[in-house]
């Protein structure tokens, strides 16, 4: 594991679009692909009021798993040959059992979070849902619902920080070397024991980026979710020697 200096998230971005606009037609397409499935699991979700900001929240939880295909993409522009969108598509099967061992555990994360969500909402919210605006304005303006918003913000904020210290770089690192997941998710660990001030800055860009995304209607994320998924790679290259 290797020290980088806080200022290296940044290159990472940069590095990131450069990637994204090196594959831009099976970046975008790839980027549309998940918007599209934001919008119709919100869709799904909206009459369960409670459900949308824990999706949101959640959809951070699993993107390291989702973004595969972006890791292989920057992966064959860094060796130099052609791109190939097809072999990015399957690159999963690289490492099939450990890379869909990662992904399901992700994917309990995600349950285990929506359910912490529901619980919270049931022992501290009391008010009449009518919509997710509502929703909002209750929990953050009303002033009637502080031990919610601390009790929501505060788990789910621990249960993102436990997701991004195991997954920061262990879905690159199953993709490119025959690793199994606990040493990945270790490694993923020490990169942030070694680096706490970058990878902080890191975790507040990504955070920050997915917020235009949702905040554009999952438009944004047509191409922000390349752009981290690309950048990512490359944090990954920086921090795993």
């Amino acid at each position: 594991v290797r020290p980088v200096d806080a200022g290296r998230p940044l290159q990472w971005l940069r590095l990131g679009v450069a990637d994204m606009q090196r594959a831009l037609a099976t970046s975008l397409a790839y980027g549309a692909l998940i918007a599209a499935f934001g919008v119709v699991l919100l869709a799904l979700a909206w009459n369960a009021t409670y459900l949308v900001p824990a999706l949101l929240g959640g959809f951070l939880l699993v993107a390291p798993f989702v973004a595969i295909v972006l890791y292989d993409l920057s992966r064959q522009i860094e060796r130099g040959g052609p791109i190939d969108s097809r072999a990015a598509f399957f690159a999963w099967r690289r490492n099939t059992s450990q890379i869909a061992l990662f992904g399901l555990i992700l994917t309990l994360t995600l349950i285990l979070w929506e359910r912490l969500a529901a619980i919270i909402f049931a022992l501290f919210y009391g008010g009449d849902v009518t919509s997710v605006g509502t929703l909002v304005t209750d929990i953050l303006f009303s002033g009637k619902y502080t031990a919610l918003a601390l009790a929501y913000f505060g788990i789910g904020g621990l249960v993102a920080l436990a997701v991004f210290a195991i997954g920061v770089v262990t879905a690159p690192l199953l993709l490119d070397r025959d690793v199994d997941v606990v040493t990945a998710a270790v490694t993923s660990v020490r990169c942030c024991l070694r680096n706490p001030g970058p990878l902080f800055v890191w975790a507040v860009l990504i955070a920050l980026l997915t917020a235009i995304g949702f905040a554009t209607f999952m438009i944004g994320l047509v191409v922000v979710f390349p752009i981290i998924g690309h950048a990512t790679w490359h944090a990954y290259r920086d921090l795993v020697g």
